[in-house]
């Protein structure tokens, strides 16, 4: 490759970039190239009162947001079809919106579920309540859900998973830094219960109902598996037999539980996969040991919670002071139109998919990302054949899980329909009908043969994403914007964005957990046990390289998590790496300085972030993506390409010496 040494600021306009802000040359790429990129912008930006932060990928939210609302607007207003999707996207949005009746109501649509938790007289009864109510999306013990089989990938199968806790995860109920949160946690519980009465329904104060739910999540907690372990494919692979899950967790009445969970189901279930089998034997012994009142308790609350956006003023406002000012930072509440968007959005989104994809894909734009697909699958190819340090026999193996992958951009083929009835004065109950409706058509598909049409984000989200049981990647419509993709951009920074991007999203089917599945997506080993241990010694390189970096503004204990992260920073390495390799074969020779620059700029300006301190504390202990910062410069250090474009040398802040750069892909 020719040799770049560039030294002079990159133009993040000629980078397909949404904003005309020039570079920031008093920071040279050679020493941080997300601040000389960035710098201005973050210097600038002032991040708005309703978030806990804002940057590119924000931006593409905003704008999609925008749209969908027009979409929704233009619906409400024009007389619908009874019954047809228009009406119901009609009837919800407008139920949402109806903060006069919302209002009105009070707690008034939790009444009977309460009333339903205090009548039952024994724990087998509460089991079936619980059972009942995750079948209306609200929180329980266990989380539920239906995909394909990791170990026979053309079947679905029902999964169990670790829940039942308020706070982000376990860390927060005994690391010492988390002690402020766990005081204003409690004080959060005691203003909610007041609210809603329940303390009166128990026949207690309202602190001793947060004590009491404090004291029973933090008994859940101590079984909760860390965010590394659940990570773990192989570890949370654990297919039991109704039989063998009631052994494992004999203390909670599984039978009572299923009887509401799988009502839908023609026959028995048989099996179930379960995520962390020390926590479901964990969380029956709490179960066991806490008192029927107790748990009646912790039931009201988990209710309470689950539905708290959908209630009054006073309880909304409650429940974002917690949940957004105190975790995130985030100083004002989204304007109501956006969360009544994001509710449409959520509950009936592929109704409204469609009208925006008539709106806002062309087809050119599809065929364009068809082809740098296909140009990052050629890399993939190239590279996987020159790796010198996969034998021959694993590397085949690869090429064969690659040449399987099905990509999916823009839209479905096939689009979701919605059974679920909406009513324009019943906020509640179209949540909790919709949910009903989506539950029975999840737990009907057990045993039966994979929709591989099926997309697991609408259209109109902002963002990406691989799935290993299906060997899928796909790329909504929504993302498929400046600054990641722009149709009359060039050739360079789409291959540094969006190219990089597409990388990313391949490249998780050779992570340090897809690649565990095959090509057919079955969780099989299909590495050699030599060459799985020198692809860890890489991956543990990296690790390390990550649990060394903080980002701006926090202490030096606060650093990332290179094990929870390491996905992810896989990915992004083996994105843009490719991305650079699929340039070359694109252009059918070494980039430019120029191009090599604008390149590198795009990639910068991809990840474009400002964030409140709150939420990046936040991130570090559960987010399995790195910092922004470090998304961009620190997979960029690991590259000869990006030191040789800027003349990068052993006294740049960018540096990394030859010896230390991790290549995977």
């Amino acid at each position: 490759m020719t040799s770049h040494t560039s030294t002079s600021p990159v133009n993040p306009e000629s980078a397909g970039a949404s904003a005309d802000i020039a570079p920031l040359e008093s920071v040279r790429p050679q020493d941080d190239l997300f601040r000389h990129i960035n710098g201005r912008w973050i210097d600038a930006f002032t991040i708005p009162d309703d978030r806990a932060g804002d940057g590119a990928m924000r931006e593409l939210f905003d704008t999609a947001e925008t749209k969908v609302r027009s979409i929704i607007r233009s619906v409400v207003d024009d007389p619908q079809e009874a019954g047809g999707e228009g009406q119901k996207v009609a009837d919800l949005f407008s139920s949402f919106m109806d903060l006069e009746r919302i209002n009105e109501l009070g707690i008034t649509p939790l009444e009977a579920t309460f009333a339903a938790i205090d009548s039952a007289e024994s724990k087998t009864e509460l089991a079936n309540l619980l059972g009942r109510l995750e079948t209306e999306g609200i929180g329980g013990l266990l989380g539920g859900y239906v995909t394909a089989d990791a170990k026979d990938s053309d079947i679905y199968a029902l999964y169990l998973v670790q829940a039942g806790i308020s706070l982000p995860d376990e860390d927060y109920y005994f690391n010492d830094d988390f002690a402020e949160v766990r005081e204003k946690f409690l004080a959060h519980v005691q203003r909610m219960s007041g609210f809603a009465g329940l303390g009166e329904a128990a026949g207690i104060t309202d602190a001793e109902v947060a004590a009491k739910v404090m004291a029973f999540e933090t008994a859940l907690a101590r079984h909760h598996w860390d965010r590394v372990a659940t990570r773990d494919a192989e570890k949370t692979y654990n297919k039991h037999t109704i039989a063998q899950l009631r052994e494992l967790g004999p203390g909670f009445d599984f039978d009572a539980w299923f009887a509401a969970v799988a009502a839908d189901i023609d026959g028995e279930l048989e099996t179930v996969v379960v995520g962390q089998p020390s926590y479901v034997a964990g969380m029956a012994q709490v179960w066991e040991d806490t008192d029927l009142e107790t748990l009646k308790v912790w039931l009201r609350w988990s209710v309470l919670t689950s539905t708290a956006s959908l209630l009054t003023d006073d309880i909304v406002e409650e429940d974002f002071d917690f949940n957004s000012r105190t975790l995130s930072g985030t100083p004002a509440l989204r304007d109501r139109w956006k969360r009544g968007v994001g509710l449409v959005e959520s509950l009936l989104g592929e109704a409204v998919g469609k009208l925006y994809v008539e709106a806002e894909f062309p087809p050119a734009a599809k065929d364009a990302i068809d082809h740098l697909v296909d140009m990052l699958i050629k890399a993939y190819e190239k590279s996987i054949t020159e790796l010198d340090w996969m034998s021959e026999e694993t590397k085949q193996r690869a090429l064969v899980k690659l040449s399987k992958f099905t990509p999916k951009v823009g839209y479905p083929v096939k689009w979701r329909e919605y059974p679920a009835e909406m009513a324009a004065d019943d906020l509640v109950g179209n949540v909790r009908r919709a949910a009903r409706a989506e539950h029975a058509r999840q737990i009907t598909r057990i045993g039966g043969e994979i929709d591989r049409t099926e997309w697991l984000m609408t259209p109109q989200t902002v963002n990406a994403y691989y799935h290993p049981v299906m060997n899928e990647i796909v790329f909504p419509a929504a993302i498929l914007q400046p600054p990641f993709f722009d149709a009359e951009g060039s050739v360079a920074a789409n291959f540094g964005a969006i190219g990089a991007v597409i990388g990313h999203e391949i490249g998780h089917g050779f992570d340090d957990q897809g690649s565990r599945y095959d090509g057919d997506g079955n969780l099989v080993d299909w590495w050699t046990a030599e060459d799985r241990e020198r692809f860890e010694e890489r991956t543990k390189a990296l690790i390390d390289q990550y649990d060394a970096l903080v980002p701006a503004g926090l202490e030096a204990g606060q650093h990332v998590n290179g094990a929870l992260t390491v996905g992810e920073n896989i990915g992004d390495l083996g994105g843009l790496s490719i991305g650079w390799k699929a340039l070359e074969l694109e252009l059918g020779r070494t980039p430019t300085e120029a191009e090599a620059a604008e390149f590198f700029a795009a990639w910068a300006k991809a990840w474009r972030t400002k964030m409140r301190t709150e939420e990046r504390v936040r991130r570090l202990s559960i987010d399995p993506h790195s910092p922004e910062e470090f998304r961009c410069n620190q997979v960029v250090k690991n590259m000869t390409a990006f030191h040789d474009t800027f003349g990068v040398s052993e006294s740049d802040a960018m540096y990394l010496a030859p010896e230390a750069r991790v290549t995977i892909w």
